[in-house]
């Protein structure tokens, strides 16, 4: 019961966001491709249709989180909070590589292994980004390529 309190709760929030991202954000010209109204109004409905998916399904019967489990998620969100900090200085391709390296490490991925993905992860996603989606993405202390 819990879990569907939170996504009403959440389900809320979002309709909220969703009707400022339709309704209010506009920008005066276009910057990229998509423009700036199209993140907020696409990551509304997807999280809408996210919380609908947790609102239809089963209900659970206990969610028991252990303490390991919750060291965790705090380090993922320590993880997260460092690639923020640390996306303007280092630049798109180096966070990225080191919170991907990071995490797929955490989540038991062998160190190669691990390092391959992130630099694997923050190249690539750098070359989508900004060659085919024509995106401005901070290049930090590497040239831009």
């Amino acid at each position: 019961m819990p879990d569907r309190i939170f996504a009403a709760a959440l389900a809320v929030v979002t309709l909220i966001y969703g009707a400022l991202a339709f309704f209010v954000i506009s920008a005066p010209f276009q910057y990229d491709p998509l423009g700036p109204e199209a993140w907020p109004r696409l990551l509304s409905v997807a999280m809408l249709l996210c919380l609908i998916g947790l609102l239809w399904r089963p209900a659970t019967r206990d969610f028991d989180v252990d303490g390991p489990s919750w060291a965790r998620l705090a380090l993922v969100l320590a993880l997260l909070v460092g690639y923020a900090v640390l996306f303007q200085p280092l630049g798109f391709i180096l966070s990225t590589a080191l919170f991907a390296a990071i995490t797929s490490r955490l989540l038991g991925a062998a160190w190669p292994r691990a390092a391959l993905f992130g630099v694997l992860i923050g190249a690539g996603g750098y070359l989508l980004c900004v060659g085919l989606l024509d995106l401005n993405l901070p290049a930090g202390p590497l040239p831009r390529l």
